[in-house]
């Protein structure tokens, strides 16, 4: 190919995408309807809610720039308790994003340990994957489970997290989406402690469209 040909090429790849950036830029984020996170089912499935929704300091909310988002515990039929959270950002293009548990907890005074990978059955026969931890800050022993949710999908992984929004971004004008985490202390052993996250975690699906869009 000559050179006066690849340079053509190059100009019309520039101009193209010099017009997509600026009609992305002028369009903004498409519209979605949502309920706000205060409106959360107070009980989903086996779950009723126990005590009054927590609140995050302004300092606090100064970094974690969400928003809307919950944090509320949560009390099976047993009596076992789980505290559940869910960031929610309307929009990531102006630099508000998730903030990982790895790097909140640790600079909270916790301990992470034992990384995992764990595959959570949703009622309708799906399956999502999500992070696990062991969390410790001096005695105080918990299992940490989370994943990223919105635009349709859940994902454990915060890379992929990342290329998903841009990709939507551009696709679907869309770069809403939230973390969700499921927090549950270690009395009987960790296995019984995963396994009452994941039942949450599995409880809130069908809830979490309705506040986190697909």
């Amino acid at each position: 190919m000559k050179s006066s040909s690849r340079f053509a090429l190059l100009l019309i790849a520039i101009v193209l995408t010099g017009i997509l950036v600026n009609t992305w830029a002028y369009l903004g984020e498409a519209h979605v309807v949502r309920k706000e996170l205060k409106d959360f089912p107070q009980q989903i499935s086996s779950w009723r809610q126990t005590g009054s929704d927590q609140q995050l300091d302004s300092e606090t909310m100064s970094v974690l720039k969400a928003s809307d988002y919950l944090m509320r515990d949560y009390r099976n039929a047993d009596g076992q308790v789980a505290n559940f959270y869910v960031g929610y950002y309307a929009t990531q293009r102006d630099g508000a994003t998730y903030h990982s548990p790895l790097n909140c907890l640790p600079g909270s005074g916790w301990t992470m340990s034992n990384a995992d990978r764990v595959s959570i059955a949703l009622p309708d026969g799906r399956s999502i994957i999500a992070n696990k931890y062991l969390i410790q800050n001096g005695e105080q022993k918990e299992l940490l489970v989370y994943w990223y949710q919105g635009r349709g999908r859940a994902v454990a992984s915060e890379y992929w997290g990342k290329i998903y929004t841009v990709v939507d971004s551009v696709f679907m004008r869309r770069s809403d989406g939230a973390m969700v985490r499921v927090i549950v202390p270690i009395e009987k052993s960790e296995a019984a402690a995963l396994q009452l996250a994941t039942d949450l975690a599995a409880a809130s699906a069908n809830a979490l469209p309705d506040f986190v869009p697909n």
